[in-house]
């Protein structure tokens, strides 16, 4: 047989179908990661939509009153101290529900001194406009600490996705956050994210890429971290990654059997502990 018998020789049936199989194998998969993609938020942020006149009815149970800032703009809610402030806790909270239902941070730590507690509202949250993504968030989060009283140290306490907006904050305000509880934190959001998803390279496809191990590099205030040992939403390795690569002063709580929702609700007892871990370590002017 001639070598030109050989080169126009077809392919055999096989190879033709594993071909057509394995271009529609790669092209399915091509089309899951766009839908992963372009869906990524909605998979991410779980906001819970409150009308503000009826959130302002059920805040009054809880003595919550509605934060605006300096534009009259709802930014989140305010539980004043009941006697004279010895400083402010701004708290940012995990991807799900409304600022509103943080009561359960918001109540212990203003019960165990005498501080001021507010509890910021992110963009598409609650009544508050907007969309959530890391840039709203980091904007509400800037506009939130520019609006804490003056002259009063400053603290932030960061829940779940929440760590990457305190930790974005002790970067940019180094001089004025004066310490940060961390509950269930991360390193980087892609990380755990690709731990969920590693088939879809979830570790490169993600947008919003909150670092929290990058924004503490040149913090060196007070951060406790507190960690659930059988947390199924952020693996505690990633909170033990952030606390082991911190510099500053630090005291590490993890909670065995703990999962991701049962560790942000402690007693006024635990929070005056904080809160003394806190002001044993002053910032450096």
């Amino acid at each position: 047989m001639s070598s030109d018998a050989l080169a126009t020789k077809p392919k055999s049936p096989w190879r033709r179908t594993m071909t057509i199989i394995l271009c529609a194998l790669v092209g399915c998969y091509a089309l899951m990661l766009l839908a992963v993609f372009l869906m990524q938020r909605h998979l991410l942020y779980f906001p819970t939509k409150v009308p503000l006149d009826m959130a302002e009815h059920i805040a009054a149970a809880s003595g919550l009153h509605p934060w605006r800032n300096g534009a009259g703009q709802f930014i989140g809610w305010r539980l004043p101290a009941s006697s004279a402030s010895a400083g402010n806790v701004l708290i940012v909270h995990g991807n799900a529900g409304r600022a509103q239902d943080r009561d359960y941070l918001a109540t212990p730590i203003h019960a165990s001194a005498a501080l001021d507690v507010y509890i910021l509202e992110y963009p598409g949250y609650g009544a508050r406009e907007g969309a959530p993504d890391k840039e709203s968030f980091y904007a509400a989060a800037d506009d939130a600490l520019e609006n804490l009283p003056a002259n009063l140290p400053d603290y932030v306490v960061g829940e779940s996705l929440g760590a990457g907006v305190a930790a974005h904050l002790a970067h940019k305000y180094p001089g004025r956050v004066a310490g940060v509880v961390f509950f269930a934190p991360y390193d980087r959001l892609a990380s755990v994210a690709q731990s969920h998803m590693p088939f879809f390279l979830a570790y490169f496809l993600l947008r919003d890429r909150f670092a929290p191990a990058d924004d503490l590099e040149n913090y060196r205030g007070p951060v406790k971290f507190v960690l659930a040992g059988a947390d199924e939403i952020i693996p505690p390795k990633f909170g033990q990654r952030l606390c082991d690569g911190y510099t500053g002063p630090k005291t590490l709580q993890v909670i065995p059997g703990a999962h991701h929702n049962d560790i942000p609700e402690q007693s006024a007892d635990w929070w005056r502990e904080v809160v003394a871990f806190w002001r044993q370590h002053p910032l450096k002017q």
